[in-house]
């Protein structure tokens, strides 16, 4: 049975005598690692240069220090900022029987003055106060975040680099129309296959052809855009390939069985396990903030007011699940969501955007229970099983 993920407070008892600690305060050029060493008063602080083997040496150091001071280490313990370096220390340090931990940036409480001091030292000392709450068991001193496996990580690339190359496709047809705009030319689809051939016979309200510089920035924008489009297509052949080869696979599984939902496409399908419905999630409660779909009261006094979504959680599942409810209405006007969100929006007046995002955290918690407990969301019609 696999641990649920429940990462807001160690579930392991520290004992200070034997656990040397550590946090590392990351940046682009040095780390800055902050020891806790059982027998020595002092409190170490060592500037590094960006590698592994240096950090595994100090903290061998370290416990060699503490063992002279009679203190024996039974327990390494490291943590550091999720940020541009990933995950890739912590599952270096494990590898070598280093507890790893990596802790959510945002989780950690900070002074509210206007104008505070911010070093590497400073930050150093507020993530090692934060880390030790945590190691104690103690709620809300910070959370940590779940450390992928390479392949998890790996899994997640295809679904995200589409997105990224569907925004730039996106962008450089919007590049095209407004330069053609610019010169009175409205109507140019530039995304048919014989748009290339048209540049030329285009004319301007004046009967001008287009001038020499902006064709050629027109021809070089579709040039990229028919590049992006193919390789938008080959990411799409390649899943559908892994598919096929292992369709009983875990998240593959997953895949399919979401997307017999109609109204839910394989990419949205894809994205959805592998950003969220993979990780084994507690309740229901921390799918809805994993999303970022929970709300931000402000409340103090006789001051009620909700301030919006929290947007602290993965915003690709954010704007999936707010897209795909907008079609789920289209697809499942039976189902019981369906009727749910007509029933409070028929005669609200500007209810509906507020009302969607309500919808697109009810419809996530749907899917999860649909994948992990096999439970059918009330009026959802299913495509046929292949």
């Amino acid at each position: 049975m696999q641990t649920l993920n429940n990462l807001s407070r160690s579930l392991i008892a520290l004992e200070p005598a034997s656990t040397l600690i550590a946090v590392i305060e990351m940046s682009l050029s040095s780390w800055l690692v902050a020891g806790i060493v059982p027998g020595i008063e002092r409190q170490p602080l060592k500037k590094l240069a960006v590698d592994e083997s240096a950090l595994l040496r100090l903290l061998h150091r370290w416990r060699e220090e503490a063992e002279k001071a009679g203190c024996r280490i039974e327990r390494i313990v490291v943590a550091f900022e999720a940020g541009r370096d990933g995950f890739w220390l912590a599952r270096w340090l494990k590898a070598r029987s280093i507890e790893a931990h990596v802790i959510h940036a945002a989780s950690v409480a900070v002074s509210r003055e206007h104008r505070r001091a911010k070093t590497d030292r400073l930050d150093a000392e507020l993530l090692k106060r934060a880390f030790l709450g945590w190691l104690r068991g103690e709620r809300n001193h910070c959370k940590v975040v779940a450390i992928p496996t390479l392949k998890d990580e790996d899994a997640k690339r295809p679904s995200r680099e589409r997105e990224s190359l569907v925004g730039e496709q996106s962008r450089i047809v919007n590049r095209m129309k407004a330069a053609l705009i610019r010169l009175g030319i409205r109507g140019f689809n530039p995304k048919l296959k014989r748009a290339v051939g048209r540049l030329d016979s285009l004319r301007t309200p004046e009967g001008e052809p287009i001038p020499p510089n902006t064709l050629a920035e027109l021809r070089r924008d579709m040039e990229r855009r028919r590049l992006i489009s193919n390789q938008i297509r080959q990411i799409e052949e390649a899943r559908l390939k892994h598919f096929e080869q292992a369709p009983n696979d875990g998240p593959h599984a997953m895949v399919r069985l979401l997307a017999r939902v109609i109204g839910v496409g394989i990419e949205t399908a894809d994205m959805l396990v592998h950003e969220v419905l993979s990780r084994n999630m507690h309740d229901r409660r921390a799918i809805a903030r994993y999303a970022g779909l929970t709300g931000s009261p402000d409340e103090s006094g006789r001051k009620r007011r909700e301030k919006g979504l929290a947007r602290s959680g993965n915003g690709r599942v954010r704007r999936g699940m707010v897209q795909l409810a907008w079609r789920f209405l289209t697809y499942q006007k039976e189902s019981a969501l369906a009727q749910w969100y007509r029933a409070r929006t028929e005669n609200a007046r500007g209810a509906r955007k507020p009302m969607i995002v309500a919808l697109a955290r009810k419809l996530l918690i749907a899917l999860w229970r649909f994948v992990w407990q096999g439970v059918v969301p009330d009026g959802v019609v299913l495509r046929p099983a292949q």
